[in-house]
């Protein structure tokens, strides 16, 4: 069970860094609003983070660096700027913040579905 997990961070962490390479290469000399949208389009949405509560700590941080690293890279902050500073500026949500949201969504999602399945397995959970 770990080495799935862990694999499947790793995926995650080089799809992450593979993407906003990509809009580097390909959108380096747009203005910073078109940057934002495509970061927002691309980066910001994870696959399964909603699921990821049950990764340690280590595992996380490590995400959390990586979605530092790309925004800095992407948009040409200096690698010793303050992330609270540039996610002010860029109007884009912390990771801390897209793991609150995402599960919180997820939760909601979850709870008031119309399915049978996920229902019974919402009382089965209860």
């Amino acid at each position: 069970m770990t080495r799935c997990l862990t694999i499947r961070m790793l995926c995650e962490l080089r799809n992450l860094y593979v993407r906003s390479n990509i809009l580097k290469r390909r959108f380096g000399y747009c203005s910073k609003a078109v940057k934002v949208m495509l970061f927002r389009s691309y980066c910001v949405n994870m696959y399964d983070i909603a699921l990821w509560h049950s990764f340690t700590a280590r595992t996380i941080n490590r995400l959390r660096s990586c979605y530092h690293k790309c925004l800095k890279h992407f948009f040409g902050y200096s690698r010793h700027y303050s992330v609270c500073s540039m996610l002010l500026e860029l109007n884009l949500p912390s990771f801390d913040t897209l793991l609150i949201n995402s599960s919180a969504v997820f939760n909601q999602n979850w709870l008031t579905s119309d399915n049978a399945l996920v229902r019974y397995l919402n009382v089965l959970r209860c």
